[in-house]
């Protein structure tokens, strides 16, 4: 209540003692002379208003070329050599059900179940990449950070190999294709780095004529087969002209970055959540871009399956469960069969390595009228499929739900590692929502709003005393992150420029990472403990693009450099996604064969 007597903050975490980070450096806006294009006029993705600034295009420009009475249309994309085909049998496979609780009552009650899916962490069976960069080069980019995101385009043009495909695209009053869609052969990374080295800022931010620039060449793709079609989308101001918010995005995932605190971070956020697993990330200024970049551009060069699919579906007919409902907090598009209950969760893209992770509650009926036994009562049926390689959809062997039906239930959560595991999993989605709680009251602007938002975060660390894990490497390092996440939260809401600052990104970036289960860069935390679902490929992209921001002129291993290290390291890795198959597979037969001889025996 606002009239009420304010408590004190709890000792476990004396906000004054909580170091301010140090402020932000002030940029004075930018303006550059007109300058008078030549002929021919060139043609680009959209016509602005007369704004300050129109630098004739860098060197080696391509610009866009739109077919009179017809809208953006490219074809002109490299065909690709064929990318590392082989076995596509487990690249995804599903972990057994956890719940928590052990079992449940005769009368009407309800079970909390979580469903794991996970990616293979080998590396030797990967889709082909198609990357459009989108970047700004408005006048605010003059200077350091033209420079910095010259250098991180250029890390990522080393990492491609033939089988990926890079386009340029930069916005600034208008919008202009620099390249089609290039496979990244020697002789292309060549002239890419070429084209970014003759990058030069100027103008106003039209960041909606990029996106659908960038939308565009994806759209017009001849050669789709394996293949991912993702934009990384960078900006560091307010959009002006458009809106880039009226752009539909489709079934292109989106990565956006927001480099420095003029920036309009919650646009770049919102544009990340439409799209289909799209993170944001934020890029302090005075920062590198080359980190965050390479983090997803990590995760993007390790892509095992597409079009990656959760499917629950309801054992009604037999007569225990009622209705099946996900738990907040997964951010992928969720749909319910209304006449069938049958919940499907469309997960898009997944890395190697990477994992979902999806909470679900099952409301059962009460059957103490007809039985006052205890017996093992089937609730649903978990079944995951995806593609890979341009092979069709895969439907892999289901998983059972079920749990012990008893006129005696034990009222305590389950006492067992897996239901300790599903308590922390549950935490986790209350800390991501107490987030954004947080930053939505302290979007208000006032003092007391501020405060208000830090005292939610510090309730939310405390609840994280509660978490009772088994001493296992992987439980006790996600407490320590979500820890992390809090404590430098909360530093930055101590004022309301700071907040605006830093505060805010850090923030949307923290809420994109939660819901999509997928790493995100939060603005100046790559060295520190907040690495929340990051993989292996990431951890190594950090270290290379560390050392590749203190010497550029060193050699960067490619894609494929980096797979022939992985497998020296762990030569099983390419065929153990197989034997697990076939094991289960076999398991599975095994059962069946129990289930057919249990009644005669």
């Amino acid at each position: 209540m606002r009239g009420a007597r304010r408590r004190p903050l709890p000792r476990r975490l004396p906000l004054e003692l909580v170091a301010a980070a140090a402020p932000w450096s002030s940029w004075p806006p930018c303006w550059s002379l007109r300058t008078p294009r030549s002929p021919p006029p060139l043609e680009f993705a959209a016509s602005a208003a007369a704004a300050p600034g129109s630098p004739l295009p860098p060197l080696g420009l391509e610009p866009l070329q739109q077919p009179a009475g017809s809208a953006m249309a490219f074809n002109d994309d490299d065909k690709p050599p064929t990318s590392n085909t082989g076995s596509t049998k487990g690249l995804v496979s599903i972990k057994p059900v956890k719940y928590f609780k052990d079992d449940a009552a005769l009368t009407a009650d309800t079970v909390t179940a979580e469903v794991e899916i996970n990616a293979t962490s080998s590396t030797t069976v990967r889709e082909g990449l198609d990357l459009v960069a989108v970047l700004d080069v408005s006048g605010s980019m003059r200077g350091d950070k033209i420079a910095s995101l010259k250098k991180a385009m250029t890390f990522v043009i080393m990492k491609l190999t033939p089988v990926d495909r890079l386009s340029i695209v930069t916005f600034s009053n208008d919008a202009a294709r620099l390249t089609p869609l290039r496979s990244m052969t020697p002789a292309a990374q060549t002239e890419l780095k070429a084209v970014v080295d003759g990058l030069a800022a100027g103008g106003w931010t039209n960041i909606q004529a990029g996106l659908e620039t960038g939308l565009a060449v994806i759209a017009g793709r001849v050669n789709t087969k394996a293949r991912t079609a993702n934009i990384f989308l960078m900006s560091d101001g307010e959009q002006k002209p458009g809106d880039a918010r009226q752009v539909d995005p489709g079934q292109v995932a989106i990565y956006t970055f927001g480099f420095g605190k003029d920036t309009n971070h919650l646009l770049m956020s919102d544009i990340a959540k439409r799209s289909p697993g799209g993170t944001f990330s934020s890029v302090p200024d005075g920062s590198t871009v080359t980190l965050p970049f390479s983090q997803l551009l990590a995760g993007l060069l390790t892509v095992v399956a597409q079009d990656v699919e959760l499917t629950l579906t309801p054992k009604t007919d037999d007569g225990d469960v009622d209705t099946i409902v996900v738990a907040p907090g997964t951010d992928y598009k969720t749909t319910t069969d209304a006449a069938t209950g049958v919940v499907t969760i469309a997960f898009g893209t997944l890395f190697a390595g990477e994992g979902r992770r999806v909470v679900i509650t099952l409301t059962l009926k009460d059957v103490s009228a007809t039985n006052n036994e205890e017996y093992d009562a089937p609730l649903a049926e978990a079944q995951h499929s995806y593609t890979a390689q341009g092979r069709p959809r895969d439907p892999q062997l289901p998983q059972d739900i079920q749990i012990r039906r008893t006129p005696t239930p034990s009222q305590a959560p389950g006492a067992s590692s897996k239901a300790r595991q599903v308590q922390a999993e549950i935490a986790r989605r209350n800390h991501a929502e107490a987030i954004r709680q947080a930053r939505l009251l302290a979007d208000k602007g006032d003092p007391e709003s501020l405060d208000e938002a830090r005292y939610k975060l510090v309730d939310a660390q405390n609840a994280l005393e509660d978490i009772v894990l088994d001493s296992l490497a992987d439980g006790q390092k996600l407490v320590d992150s979500l820890r992390a996440e809090l404590v430098q939260l909360i530093k930055l809401m101590e004022t309301k420029e700071l907040y605006e600052a830093q505060g805010r990104p850090y923030a949307l970036a923290s809420e994109t990472s939660h819901g999509r289960q997928r790493y995100c860069a939060r603005g100046g935390d790559e060295d520190s403990d907040v690495r929340l679902f990051a993989t292996p490929r990431m951890d190594t992209y950090r270290e290379q693009a560390k050392n590749f921001e203190k010497d550029p002129t060193a050699p960067v291993p490619t894609a494929d450099e980096d797979v022939k290290k992985e497998v020296a390291a762990n030569p099983l890795a390419a065929i153990s996604n197989d034997l697990a198959y076939y094991l289960r597979n076999a398991i599975e037969a095994l059962r069946a064969i129990e289930r057919i001889i249990a009644p005669s025996a």
